[in-house]
């Protein structure tokens, strides 16, 4: 299913959003996130797939790989630990502690009796337990029933403390929120409710990153057409839509892309909020394979951005999502291989469901001059699930990668 945003903007970047999210913050961001060892200290890769532009009768494809941020393979390595850092920030002002030392734990003492804690699909909370052993904090993770125990694992590693629940991901937001409550902890959560928006945004402004990596890479003018006319970005809650496209629209101005989010059908939110115009819940399951875009609940904040700002809201399935993992890993003489998990190949999955339409692709301004960008947003983060959807390991993938890259 596929909704055109009749209140999307095509003039400059809003003042009252710019207010909330702007392009100063997002580049300190970065430059502090280049200094954490957990992290590259460079942009990840930027990739032209020529034969699958062709393939599919459009003009470029861009793929953004968020795979290889980090030893956390996922962009939500960008989010958490800014937040975290900027929450610390916050509360220990008077002190005027540097962000850097915060990464490099040289305020471990001082945090040794602050705890965080969030719920999570696998993604965030492994981020956000990565960031809470290096500044020394205790962290708290809440998982949902259908949260593998492959990611717990990963999650575990770094030291946080885990609790299950029996419910779905709202529900472990409601049980994260409610043991902070009780317990004086702190919540890191990349959704907001009422009365609860500063570290969202700060994780979403954390996710800017790779709108500010991509626009340098592609050399972008902002007096100039974009270089790319389509961006197809993920949904989930909305923070990493919000963050990228927030950034590309500042940066662009009236010469911003199309953009366009993509969510499991059984997880559309999103879609759901677009044609209530306002921040709403799914009407499925919410359960899908997708596991880091199977969220029931839109977040508020991100909503602002996304009303305005996003032209297109559209549904996948899980077997969409699927085959574009496939193709992703495939590769040829001309497209690398590349490693893409079930949410990573989201933005991919909806380029590939509109080529098959003739009449969504015309709705949505697909041609053959159509320059797009989609974010591989991350790896294989449960490679047991990878390997059995795929039909082969992400190693195994990965060798395939390393020697397309030497030749």
């Amino acid at each position: 299913m596929i909704h055109a945003n009749k209140k999307a903007s095509c003039e400059h970047y809003p003042t009252d959003l710019k207010c909330i999210m702007n392009m100063d913050i997002a580049d300190e961001n970065l430059s502090w996130l280049y200094q954490w060892d957990q992290i590259r200290n460079s942009a990840t890769p930027l990739y032209d797939l020529p034969d699958l532009a062709s393939d599919l009768g459009v003009g470029k494809i861009f793929v953004k790989d968020e795979s290889v941020r980090s030893t956390l393979e996922s962009f939500k390595a960008l989010g958490a630990p800014i937040a975290l850092i900027r929450l610390i920030l916050r509360r220990w002002k008077n002190q005027r502690l540097d962000p850097i030392a915060l990464f490099k734990g040289e305020h471990a003492e001082l945090l040794k009796n602050f705890t965080v804690v969030s719920a999570t699909d696998g993604n965030h909370g492994r981020a956000l337990a990565a960031a809470a052993q290096a500044t020394g904090c205790a962290c708290v993770i809440v998982l949902h029933a259908n949260v593998s125990q492959e990611r717990e694992d990963a999650i575990a590693a770094y030291g946080a403390k885990i609790i299950r629940i029996t419910g779905n991901y709202d529900e472990s937001v409601e049980e994260a929120a409610r043991l902070a409550k009780s317990n004086g902890w702190d919540v890191v959560s990349d959704t907001s409710y009422e009365g609860y928006q500063d570290v969202p945004r700060d994780v979403m402004q954390g996710y800017s990153a790779i709108g500010s990596e991509v626009l340098q890479q592609a050399q972008a003018n902002p007096d100039h057409e974009c270089p790319f006319t389509h961006v197809f970005l993920q949904g989930g809650v909305g923070g990493l839509a919000a963050g990228i496209m927030s950034y590309m629209w500042e940066f662009m101005g009236a010469n911003r892309p199309r953009f366009i989010v993509v969510e499991p059908q059984q997880a559309d939110c999103l879609l759901q909020s677009a044609i209530k115009g306002h921040a709403a819940k799914a009407t499925g399951s919410v359960d899908s394979v997708m596991a880091g875009l199977a969220c029931g609940e839109a977040s508020p904040i991100a909503w602002k951005f996304l009303d305005q700002g996003v032209d297109f809201f559209m549904t996948v399935s899980d077997q969409d999502a699927i085959e574009a993992m496939k193709l992703l890993a495939a590769g040829n003489k001309r497209d690398i291989p590349i490693v893409s998990g079930e949410s990573g190949a989201a933005g991919l999955a909806g380029l590939l469901v509109l080529m098959k339409d003739q009449s969504a692709s015309r709705l949505v301004g697909l041609d053959k001059a159509s320059r797009i960008l989609v974010i591989n947003s991350e790896g294989a983060t449960a490679p047991s699930v990878y390997g059995q959807l795929v039909g082969e390991t992400s190693a195994s993938v990965l060798s395939r990668q390393k020697e397309w890259l030497a030749h």
